[in-house]
């Protein structure tokens, strides 16, 4: 074991929207100060929320009053990409300075890298997972002007798939010196739910949206005979995670100074309007 380098491993309990929000800001401002190692969180959401991308309009693309209906938690991430549901998931988020030796320069290939501990989880659930990169011009056109609001309906540029399907959306952010990347492990997904959270043109739509989504995307659960627990999920992914690394994963908890600036983000942005629906 000798050699590797020992990140944090944080195990939240389920938390409320800006909370999660302001968590993983709080660890990416403060190991940017260099107080904190490199941290990789396992979390989940109470109640079930609806986070959106940095630059997304909410009166736009997000129909609110079934957010509200379905008494579902909202907020804003500061990483960009498409909206997510959060609700039978795993959600992780990991956080390291740019100049680590592990991350390399390029948004795509550190994607790659850190997406890389997803890959070898799925692995270990049994299921068939690897990166498909854009083939097409088509494929490379629809990254740069997606066509719909749901993260999970979208390519990237590194697509982690899992027997021709989606199973993860993650997305990134750099601030400071330090890439935050955090994204959704689906369980399972109510696919009426999520597309009732977002606005569309029409009926006619959503419904073929909706059927282009079932193509696309999938659940663990809907691959596996024996559905996977929580806790099964979360050995696999953290395993993955130490593999694909070659780190050491230490338990631990939050730091005070975590919990103050976090409580901090949550009174002055994340709990507040002004940031979630600012756009």
């Amino acid at each position: 074991m000798s050699g590797k380098e020992t990140w944090r491993f944080l195990d939240t309990p389920g938390l409320d929207p800006a909370t999660n929000m302001a968590l993983d800001e709080a660890v990416l401002l403060l190991h940017g100060e260099g107080k904190v190692p490199p941290t990789i969180r396992f979390y989940t959401w109470q109640p079930p929320t609806l986070s959106i991308g940095y630059f997304q309009k909410v009166e736009k693309e997000i129909n609110m009053e079934a957010v509200r209906q379905h008494g579902l938690g909202f907020v804003r991430r500061i990483t960009g990409g498409r909206a997510v549901l959060h609700d039978q998931e795993l959600t992780y988020s990991v956080v390291v300075k740019e100049s680590h030796p592990l991350i390399p320069s390029s948004v795509t290939e550190a994607y790659r890298v850190l997406s890389t501990g997803l890959l070898l989880g799925f692995k270990r659930l049994g299921l068939n997972a690897y990166f498909a990169t854009p083939q097409t011009e088509e494929e490379k056109n629809e990254l740069r002007h997606p066509r719909s609001s749901v993260c999970f309906d979208s390519p990237s540029w590194y697509e982690l798939v899992v027997e021709g399907r989606k199973v993860a959306g993650s997305a990134q952010t750099r601030q400071k010196g330090v890439v935050l990347q955090h994204g959704s492990i689906l369980l399972d997904v109510d696919v009426d739910l999520l597309f009732e959270v977002f606005n569309f043109a029409n009926e006619r739509v959503k419904e073929r949206l909706k059927q282009q989504f079932l193509h696309k995307a999938v659940a663990i659960n809907q691959l596996r005979t024996d559905p996977a627990s929580m806790e099964e999920v979360k050995e696999a992914f953290k395993a993955g995670f130490t593999e694909a690394l070659n780190i050491r994963l230490e338990e631990d908890g939050l730091s005070r100074e975590e919990e103050k600036l976090a409580h901090t983000l949550i009174r002055d942005k994340y709990g507040q309007d002004e940031w979630n629906f600012r756009r």
